[in-house]
């Protein structure tokens, strides 16, 4: 069972790496949030593994934290989410982000993650509510809640097939720049942040 990886990024995509260890290039599937913080190609990474045996393939899940890699663990604990289903959800949403909405039992939030619909979002928050660790002041803030046309402009992004969370930092760092004002306007600057 492999629980570690340490060991030179050979090559890296937003749902996988492979990590080159003792001579050994393992494809290990990541989260978008993981593949966003990993090094530059050619520099040495460290990976906390989940190994996922079935009886037809063993895939390796890769994260950066142990927390995270807790999560995607629990999920998979939930009736209907399996190892594909649960790095998606990861994909989707922060994993504190992820958390708060579970524990609070934000069904609206986790319904937006691609792939979860009412009944899968209401098995999380009924089976993990309470299996997960409360809340601690250390934890960034949740992302600032988006007015109307700023969520239009996110919808748009989401629905031309890029992951909710990379739209959500593009559209975020947009807003920062003071590029808001029309729905045009800001879908322009965040599809030309999002080409580069």
């Amino acid at each position: 069972m492999i629980a570690h990886l340490r060991g030179t990024l050979l090559s890296k995509h937003p749902n996988q790496v492979i990590v080159e260890t003792a001579g050994v290039g393992y494809e290990v599937n990541i989260s978008v949030p993981t593949f966003s913080e990993l090094p530059a190609n050619g520099a040495e990474v460290s990976l906390h593994i989940h190994t996922h045996v079935r009886e037809d393939m063993i895939a390796l899940y890769g994260f950066l934290r142990p927390a995270e890699k807790a999560l995607f663990e629990k999920l998979m604990t939930v009736s209907g989410i399996g190892a594909k289903l649960a790095i998606t959800i990861l994909s989707g949403m922060a994993a504190n982000d992820l958390a708060a909405a579970i524990r609070g039992n934000d069904l609206a939030r986790l319904t937006k993650i691609p792939g979860i619909g009412k009944k899968t979002a209401e098995r999380m928050v009924l089976e993990l509510r309470d299996k997960l660790p409360p809340a601690s002041g250390s934890l960034p803030p949740a992302a600032p809640t988006l007015n109307p046309m700023e969520e239009d402009v996110l919808s748009a992004l989401v629905n031309l097939g890029y992951q909710r969370a990379v739209a959500e930092k593009t559209l975020a760092s947009v807003l920062k720049n003071g590029k808001s004002g029309s729905f045009d306007a800001m879908f322009r600057e965040a599809l030309a942040g999002l080409s580069k």
